[in-house]
């Protein structure tokens, strides 16, 4: 079975109007590198723990190669550019299937 890998993001912001254009970004930069986004700000249930994200995003890549090189791509930046200094995100990426 092939390895995928998915990006896992707990994404908090001040201002959802700047956000629009960083979602709109994103999407493009996920789409050039291979990804597709299997949650994207959906209702969720704490289960255990004290875990309580603002808005959760999951992504999924072929390979870990495939998210790193986009989470490093000009596509990426520019995302990441149009949400700084209104968003504050955690963010990993794990090996899957």
């Amino acid at each position: 079975m092939t390895k995928r890998a998915y990006l896992v993001v707990d994404a908090r912001s001040t201002d959802p109007e700047r956000m629009v254009e960083y979602r709109r970004l994103s999407q493009i930069a996920v789409e050039v590198h291979g990804g597709r986004f299997l949650v994207r700000g959906a209702s969720y249930v704490t289960l255990e723990g004290s875990w309580q994200p603002q808005r959760v995003v999951v992504v999924e890549f072929p390979s870990m190669e495939a998210a790193r090189t986009f989470y490093d791509s000009p596509e990426y930046v520019a995302a990441r550019t149009a949400r700084a200094g209104v968003s504050d995100f955690d963010m990993l990426l794990v090996e899957g299937y």
